[in-house]
């Protein structure tokens, strides 16, 4: 009975804190987080749903101030699909609440083409984060290496779970072979 007491009082958390408005990182160093990020974990989304391993995104920054997203994985019969898209600190340097678009440059104006990329946890040596927005539809783990420590990787989770995230939707990528 204990146990089913427990489970109850930690699902309750979670919902009162998925009530909270997401906070984010401090600040974002984007020189430090540019280069490559494989891909460790996601709530399962639309527009990956071919993607089956090795997603990896590449981060560059751009002379115009902004940054160059390259996104690809692996789908069905080894075929690698690749999105290219541009990311915006609408708040300026330093702020961790981007904006990305993957739709074309002139339809950059519209509101609606770009997404929420918000910085929610990112540990000092800049090796592995999460990503989401605030509603928290969308989740990603990322990590420098295609491989995480379980310890590390279990302490995203449980801050994740802190912030309202339901983690048991979260799906491990494949990596490698």
């Amino acid at each position: 009975m204990k146990k089913y007491a427990l489970i109850g009082l930690l699902a309750m958390a979670a919902t009162a804190a998925a009530d909270t408005p997401l906070t984010t990182i401090p600040t974002l160093d984007t020189a430090r987080y540019a280069g490559t990020w494989y891909e460790i974990a996601k709530y399962p989304n639309y527009f990956q749903r071919k993607c089956l391993s090795n997603t990896v995104a590449n981060y560059s920054a751009q002379p115009d101030g902004t940054i160059r997203v390259d996104n690809r994985c692996t789908q069905e019969g080894n075929k690698v699909e690749q999105a290219v898209g541009q990311a915006r600190q609408p708040g300026g340097p330093g702020s961790p609440k981007l904006e990305v678009r993957f739709a074309p440059a002139w339809l950059s104006l519209l509101p609606f083409v770009w997404g929420n990329y918000w910085v929610i946890d990112l540990d000092p040596g800049y090796t592995l984060v999460a990503v989401s927005e605030p509603k928290r539809e969308y989740l990603w783990i990322l990590s420098r290496t295609a491989k995480v420590e379980p310890q590390a990787y279990a302490g995203l989770v449980q801050r994740l779970a802190a912030k309202g995230f339901d983690t048991s939707k979260l799906v491990v990528t494949k990596q490698g072979n």
